[in-house]
């Protein structure tokens, strides 16, 4: 199959590079409007939650958005992907599945808590499809005021928005070609209209289908999508409806590996030490209602309803490194399904008032979400030794160690209910030269949490516990522009997120152990930011700079002092991160684009209980992020561009001791991108290698108690081919 495949993409290739010699005028005008379509791009600023649409100089907080090129582009399969442009991101995965988890600032955010179009918990939890969105927008800090408080209990570090796709003022007719190797193929659709005598109604709908063996050796992957979004504009009233069908399988996953003392060689790039029994199939079916009116020429009010019904079946494995030296490792597996039912709601108004001496912006509204997970599991005993260097199939385990739930037809485990009231009012002075913002939201955290099996005292699916707590979560920002084209600014923010709950069992060095406070919900996680920086905007130069500081408590599995052989869940400290970034994306001359930039962060555990680890580092916090992106569109050969990128990470603690450490790593992706003309249709191809040395490395060490490693990606051969008709 992929030598059929390289050969057509070799033919595409060369009939097109031939069809510009024999173009006319016009069709060179084709080539470089299709050319500026397909630049890759952030954008500064973006939706900002509550206060709407913000250019970047306007904005006391961090907000980056990645465009549709740059995910057309660079091919990414998941989220992650995408998220690797960013310098104060990187991804992992997370809880034994195929879910990511992305690091922000050095904190957590799951996909429960990745919004989609500006709401909770209607995203898909585990991984997303990029093709969806139209944009990504990544919000460096703290947001409880800005969005309300993640419904999963992550994003204390910053926050991810999907935007959907909308229509355009142009009709829009595209076919994608894509391949991943050795055997990963699949193609997309993605059309859109406009109609009526205005051009008020719209249509987008897109999909893609692919399926395959990537790069790592027998994992397989496949993902269908199929998205539609209708929207009306008719000036003071505007309306959209995105509905989304989403399935992914993935097989033969290479996982996380769980070690002890001792920090083993990597792997071979592709080496793939999973099992093959293990599998993840995910299902989804989301979507959003959204309606906007101005009331008046300085009045809006608007209101949007979500909604998500998710279906998760795995049989998940945990491999355990026994011997560092040979690799020997053992293999373990759990069968988990899962359904999650949630619907989000937010409304509000936004009124701007002006004098002479000052403006008003205030906003006033509030959300809720309503979540609830049926599930149920079955953990097994090891079946059978393998070999991270060398790995060896064993047989699918059969002993059962602990049950919980129903596994035929899981009832509900947990119940939350997230309400909120907020109100702010962002005050400007000479002409916005000066801009205050204040705010405050009462948040309300319900949850109730129900019986995986029964108690002398509760019944199977029985309530056992329950609780209801509020807090006020307080914003203030300041805006100073001393000169056109700068704007200073900082924030105090808080962070926000749902107690966890004790799981009945969890993972410690030795294997995994039982909970001694299973199902106990612990109050909510406070955090608090401070953060100062400034924006530049020059022409073809835009830059960022933050300085932060941001403190949250923090609860890990610790051993039971009381009951051996136990763990407990409970209160540990504080996790302090303070920090500097940079980024910029600039034009420095014609055809050349850059988007690069860095982070340094230093964490340390604050305020431990009994002083365990006082002053360590939390475990897979890189000291320092780097990344860079350069695009050159080639001037002596029209209609070619260069592209690549340069990853760099620093070095992280595997485990709260600070006795192991992954050092630090590099990564190189390298591409091409070609537009010619079939007809009076431009075509795209493009062809990239990601990790093109094929550097085997540990990319990550990110968990709360056992050290669990994450191997790098292996050097990926991407190509596509993409006709707007």
């Amino acid at each position: 199959m992929t030598s059929n495949i390289t050969r057509l993409m070799i033919g595409i290739s060369i009939g097109a590079i031939a069809a510009p010699a024999f173009a006319q005028e016009s069709a060179d005008e084709i080539i470089v409007t299709a050319q500026k379509q397909n630049q890759t791009a952030v954008l500064r600023g973006g939706s900002v939650g509550v206060f709407g649409d913000k250019p970047a100089e306007d904005t006391p907080f961090s907000i980056k958005t990645y465009n549709e090129a740059l995910i057309l582009n660079q091919q990414p399969q998941t989220l992650g992907q995408v998220l690797e442009n960013d310098p104060s991101v990187r991804t992992t995965t997370g809880f034994g599945i195929a879910g990511e988890l992305f690091v922000i600032r050095g904190f957590a955010l799951s996909g429960d808590d990745v919004g989609y179009g500006g709401l909770y918990g209607i995203a898909p939890r585990q991984l997303i499809a990029p093709e969806l969105a139209q944009s990504v927008q990544v919000l460096n800090g703290s947001s409880a005021f800005i969005n309300g408080a993640a419904p999963g209990g992550t994003g204390i570090g910053g926050s991810v928005n999907l935007m959907p796709k909308r229509a355009g003022d142009r009709d829009l007719n595209r076919l994608t070609l894509n391949y991943t190797g050795p055997e990963h193929v699949g193609g997309a659709f993605d059309v859109s209209r406009r109609f009526g005598a205005n051009g008020e109604w719209g249509v987008r709908i897109n999909g893609t289908a692919r399926r395959g063996e990537v790069a790592i050796d027998d994992e397989f992957r496949s993902s269908y999508v199929l998205g539609g979004a209708f929207d009306y504009n008719s000036g003071p009233l505007r309306l959209s409806l995105d509905v989304v069908y989403q399935r992914v399988r993935v097989q033969n996953q290479r996982p996380k590996l769980v070690i002890g003392s001792v920090i083993p060689a990597v792997p071979g790039a592709s080496t793939n030490f999973g099992q093959p029994w293990q599998y993840s199939t995910l299902r989804d079916i989301f979507g959003q209602f959204r309606a906007e009116y101005d009331i008046a020429d300085n009045a809006m009010i608007y209101a949007a309803f979500g909604a998500r019904d998710g279906s998760e079946r795995g049989f998940y494995q945990t491999i355990r490194l026994t011997d560092a030296v040979t690799g020997a490792a053992t293999a373990q597996g759990s069968f988990i399904p899962r359904t999650d039912n949630n619907e989000a709601a937010t409304a509000g108004m936004r009124v701007k008032l002006a004098s002479d001496l000052w403006s008003h912006e205030i906003n006033f509204g509030g959300s809720i979400n309503w979540l609830v997970n049926r599930n149920a599991y079955e953990f097994y005993a090891v079946s059978g030794t393998t070999n991270i260097y060398d790995p060896v199939a064993v047989p699918r385990p059969s002993v059962v160690t602990s049950v919980g739930g129903n596994l035929n037809d899981p009832f509900p485990i947990t119940r939350q209910k997230l309400s909120s009231l907020f109100v702010s009012d962002m005050i400007g002075f000479w002409d916005d030269r000066l801009l205050i913002t204040a705010g405050l939201r009462l948040q309300t955290i319900g949850s109730k949490t129900y019986a995986a099996n029964a108690t002398s005292t509760v019944p199977a699916g029985g309530l056992s516990g329950r609780y209801s707590k509020d807090e006020v979560t307080p914003v203030f920002g300041l805006i100073i522009k001393p000169v056109e084209g700068l704007s200073l600014y900082a924030n105090r923010v808080e962070g926000l997120v749902p107690g966890a709950t004790a799981g009945v069992s969890a993972n410690a060095g030795s294997g995994v152990l039982p909970v001694s406070n299973a199902g106990e919900v612990l109050p909510p996680f406070i955090s608090t930011q401070y953060e100062f920086g400034g924006k530049l905007s020059l022409g073809k130069v835009n830059a960022g700079l933050a300085l932060f500081q941001i403190d949250r408590d923090i609860a890990i599995y610790t051993l039971d002092t009381v009951r051996p052989g136990f763990l407990v869940y409970g209160p540990f400290g504080v996790q302090r991160h303070r920090g500097i970034e940079l980024s910029i994306d600039a034009e420095p001359v014609d055809g050349l684009r850059i988007i690069a930039g860095g982070s340094i962060i230093d964490a340390k555990l604050r305020r431990t209980q009994g002083g365990v680890n006082e002053g360590n580092k939390p475990t897979g916090v890189p000291e320092y992020l780097l990344n860079a992106n350069v695009e050159w569109d080639v001037p002596f050969i029209p209609a070619l561009t260069l592209t690549g990128r340069v990853v760099n990470t620093g070095k992280q603690a595997a485990n709260l001791t600070n006795t192991l450490f992954l050092p630090s790593w590099t990564r190189f992706d390298l591409g091409v991108r070609y537009i010619a003309l079939v007809g009076d249709s431009p075509l795209t191809l493009r062809a990239g290698v990601d990790n093109v040395a094929g550097k085997r490395y540990w990319a990550s060490a990110f968990d709360s108690f056992r050290p669990d490693l994450q191997q790098g990606a292996p050097r990926t051969f991407k190509a596509s081919a993409s006709i707007d008709f």
